[in-house]
Order: C-alpha cells, then structure tokens, then sequence
C-alpha cells in the first residue's frame, strides 16, 4: 500500500510533468531511483559519449558504473591526473552527445533554478551537448519560482558547499547563506531555465524520492 507521501509524490510528479511538458521539456515521472536509472539508460544510445556535472542526485543512481559496465563512451573528469588535465575533461563535456546532471530546484510550473561555482554544469545545460538528462528528486520541487530561488541559494548551496570542507565561506562555517562575495563562492552562476530551445533537448526525470542536495 502506498504511504501519505508516496500518493502526494505521484499527484504533483504528475502536474509538475504537464508544466515542464508545457515549457517543450520532456519529462516522465517514476517512482524509485531503480526506475529512474533504468529510463536515463533508455535515452542513451550507445554511439553517444556522455559526461556529466558533480550531481549527487546522477552518483546516487550509480549511472556512472552502468555506464562503464555496458561499454558506453564517458569523459569523467574524476579520472584526470591534474588540475590542468581535469579542466580539459570539463571543457570536452561541453561537446559530449549526452550530459547528466540534477537541478538545484525546480517550480511546480516547470521552470528550473541551478546555482553553480565553475559554471560547466550550467554552461551544458544551456548549449553544446547534444541532449541532457536531468534527474532529480520530490525534493527539488517547490511552489513557485521565488521558491527556487530561495532553495538553491539557502538550501542547496550550503549543502553543497559541505562536500568541500577545505572552502572559506560563510556558509561552510555557519550552514546559512551570507550572500557572500568571498573567492571559494560556489554561488558564481545562477541560472534559470524557463523554456526548452530546442524543444526535446533536456529530458527530466522527477523521481518520487528524497535526492540528492
């Protein structure tokens, strides 16, 4: 039997699909991260290279080993030897065929709202790979877009900024967003993406699940 939270996930996954449809995203609703995974494979053919941005919401689905499994083409930067070496895998995925990624936050009319430091993951999303494959959680769904604003500034990027405890900011010492202008800022690009141009190029898969930040 379903739980409260599961029916209320398939009610608004369902709505929040319409608007992104809305919007010339495609997108589906499923249920578990297993479902999840399964359908982002689908959308790969395995002529593409693929690549992706550093999302918790992609690593937690363990795409990145189904893809090695299965002989597809990756450029992971995590796999560079230096510094120099990894800013070139990251400039590469910009032309890759697929790109993965999650979203910071997305309004239940279907707009999305990511935040990020280097900017190669919002770069991506906006032009150069040839499609891109967003997967996130019930939990990156809010009311409105000042709510996805509000996520991805107070709520995602301090999070986020835990993962990288060695960073000077506001935020990595308190948990809270000073609206900082220090140089270990990860809230250098702020992007919001209300429409789909080309029409079909970014896919969303709303997961109805907690994932990722």
């Amino acid at each position: 039997m379903s739980t409260p939270q599961e029916l209320r996930n398939r009610k608004l996954g369902a709505k929040v699909v319409k608007a992104l449809q809305n919007r010339r995203f495609e997108a589906w609703y499923v249920d578990d991260p297993g479902e999840a995974a399964d359908k982002v494979l689908s959308l790969i053919p395995k002529s593409d290279t693929v690549s992706w941005g550093g999302s918790m919401s992609v690593a937690g689905l363990g795409i990145q080993e189904r893809l090695a499994g299965e002989g597809y083409r990756t450029l992971d930067r995590d796999t560079a030897k230096s510094p120099e070496e990894r800013m070139e895998f990251m400039r590469r995925a910009l032309l890759c065929d697929t790109y993965l990624t999650g979203s910071n936050a997305i309004s239940e009319d279907g707009q999305l709202v990511n935040i990020d430091g280097n900017g190669n993951r919002t770069a991506a999303m906006m032009f150069g790979p040839r499609q891109v494959i967003v997967v996130a959680g019930m939990n990156k769904v809010v009311k409105t877009l000042e709510d996805a604003y509000a996520r991805a500034r107070t709520i995602a990027a301090p999070l986020n900024q835990q993962r990288f405890p060695g960073q000077k900011t506001p935020c990595n010492e308190t948990g809270s967003c000073a609206n900082c202008l220090v140089p270990d800022s990860i809230c250098t690009f702020i992007v919001h993406t209300r429409l789909c141009k080309p029409a079909g190029r970014i896919k969303i898969i709303l997961v109805g699940k907690d994932l990722g930040l």
